[in-house]
Parts: structure tokens; sequence; C-alpha cells
């Protein structure tokens, strides 16, 4: 009988140590198992806050350049020069380069101011805007679609596209380099059936910095700018 009884308390002691075994067996790959549930939480809300920041850039920086436009149509020439950067640059159409915010301040100033029967307007279309995986810089692409009047005098249609830099300082974006190709300049009159006009030309005693980074004609001949993306599709 009492060596039923040593068998009996062994056998329970041996269930008791392998019972104890597979529990801290369990509660260690518990341990593990949520420390990996952490750890894949935390690299989703990594991605989503990711592309939150990069959806709010992205709508800053399509304000960015529709603000650009108003400012531009009113000839609000300091608003404007506000957007750019420090060290930003401006090249519209063939004119040159000016750098720095005061050189586009300055060249800004050069040109009409709005009063009556002065049309100056400068519509912001079609954005393809790409922040940088860092969220400092980005770079987009925008179509304008301008009219440019003066009662009795003139009337033109002129389009074109921007490829442009932005970069944000301080926590807000702004314009690091705006170029404008303007791709036709036409007399409203005559319309784009009876070709185009050359493209607005030097400003006189105003040189720019640097000379235009690229040369090109207007329509009728036909000029692309220069993309600064590949496909989505193909990546080409």
């Amino acid at each position: 009988m009492r060596m039923r009884i040593l068998a009996a308390v062994a056998i329970a002691a041996i269930l008791g140590v392998v019972i104890e075994s597979r529990t801290s067996a369990r509660a260690v790959n518990d341990k593990k198992d949520l420390a990996a549930q952490v750890e894949a939480l935390k690299t989703q809300v990594a991605q989503i806050a990711k592309q939150a920041q990069n959806a709010e850039d992205y709508i800053a920086i399509d304000n960015l350049q529709t603000a650009y436009g108003y400012y531009v149509d009113k000839c609000e020439w300091d608003q404007t020069a506000d957007l750019f950067a420090k060290d930003g640059t401006l090249e519209i159409g063939l004119r040159g380069v000016w750098v720095g915010q005061d050189r586009v301040r300055a060249y800004l100033h050069t040109l009409p101011q709005l009063k009556y029967g002065t049309l100056f307007n400068h519509m912001q279309l079609q954005p393809k805007i790409d922040v940088a995986p860092d969220g400092q810089t980005a770079k987009a692409r925008f179509r304008a679609f301008e009219q440019f009047g003066m009662l009795h005098r003139s009337a033109q249609w002129a389009e074109g596209t921007y490829e442009n830099e932005y970069v944000k300082e301080d926590g807000v974006w702004k314009i690091k380099k705006l170029h404008y190709y303007m791709t036709y300049y036409v007399d409203y009159y005559k319309g784009w059936d009876q070709g185009g006009n050359p493209a607005p030309g030097p400003i006189p005693n105003f040189p720019p910095d640097e000379p235009t980074t690229v040369q090109y004609k207007l329509y009728p001949d036909v000029f692309v700018p220069p993309y600064h993306y590949k496909n989505p599709v193909t990546g080409k």
C-alpha cells in the first residue's frame, strides 16, 4: 500500500512538473505572440502616419501653387514672392533665371500692375505632385492657361507647363524652383490656326541672373516640356 501511495505521489509530482512546464511554455509563446503583434501594429501605424503626412503635403503643395496663380492674376507681387524659398528661383518662358527670393520679388515688380482695362488670368490646372520619401522636398507638374488683355489694345491666349520643385522650410512648403515652359502665345483675334507669337522678350535694363536653362520654340513648333516623373504603370 505504501509503495502505491509513493508511486501516486511521484506520478502527481511528475504531472505537476509537466503541466507547469507547458503553462510556462504557453506563457512564453503568448508573450512572443503579443510582442510580434505589437511590432506589427507599430509598423502599420507608422505606414498610416506616413500616408497621412504624404496626403497633407500633397494638399499643401497644391494649395501653394493655386495661391500663386491667384496672386499673379491680381498682380500682387509681394504676396507672390513670399511663396518662394529664400534661395528659390524663377524661370518664365525664355527670359532667363532669377535667383533668390529678393531677385524674384524684383523681377515680379517689373511686370504690369492691375488697373482698369487689364486682364491677367493664370489658371493652375492638372497637378501631378510627387513628394520625396523624406517629406522635405517635392516636384510637381502643372498646366497653366492664361488670358492677357489690355482694353482696346491687345488680347492674348497663352498656355504652358510648370515643372516645379518645392521645399519644406520650418514645416512650411515653399517654391524652390518655378520653371514655366510657355508652349503657345497667340493673338486672340487671329486664333491659333494662324500661328503663334514669339514668347515675351527680355526686360529692358533688368537682365536675369542666369541664362535660360532650356532652349525651345513655341507653337506652331512642337516642344514637350521634360517630365520629372516616370510612367506610373511601366516605370519608364
